[in-house]
């Protein structure tokens, strides 16, 4: 079994795996050396089995689409002066196998065994399919 646990969370206002990724190039969306983050209110208590390899899984539209492999945490504070944690991911995504989730909020931990695979190699850039069949297609448990 690993030694690890993954973070999943809904990426909220994200159309598509390829929207997540610009966001990501944003000023915003940056740490001072330039890599990805998210930033959160509550600090993951498990920060240690998180590091220890593990990703963010990101749910877009209602399906897990792809993951980042998650780097470090880096406290941040927000104009409020309240103390928050800085995900700090690697800037490739991982297309994997779709999978439907039900709206949650926050973040949640995903046991390494539960997450879904990634796509085979040379899969990666494949046709796009739309939201819809993809949806459709999760349901029946064919991607």
């Amino acid at each position: 079994m690993d030694k690890y646990v993954n973070l999943i969370k809904l990426s909220v206002g994200t159309e598509s795996v390829e929207s997540l990724e610009d966001w990501h190039r944003t000023k915003v969306a940056q740490t001072e050396d330039g890599l990805p983050r998210h930033v959160t209110r509550m600090w993951p208590k498990r920060e240690a089995e998180i590091l220890s390899g593990g990703s963010i899984y990101w749910v877009i539209k209602g399906v897990i689409q792809c993951r980042q492999k998650i780097l470090r945490m880096d406290e941040v504070f927000g104009s409020d002066g309240i103390r928050r944690c800085a995900i700090v991911l690697d800037p490739e995504l991982h297309r994997t196998q779709s999978a439907l989730k039900r709206p949650f909020q926050g973040w949640r931990y995903l046991k390494s065994e539960d997450a879904p695979p990634d796509l085979p190699k040379g899969r990666e850039q494949d046709d796009i399919i739309p939201d819809d069949l993809n949806r459709a297609l999760a349901e029946i448990g064919v991607l």
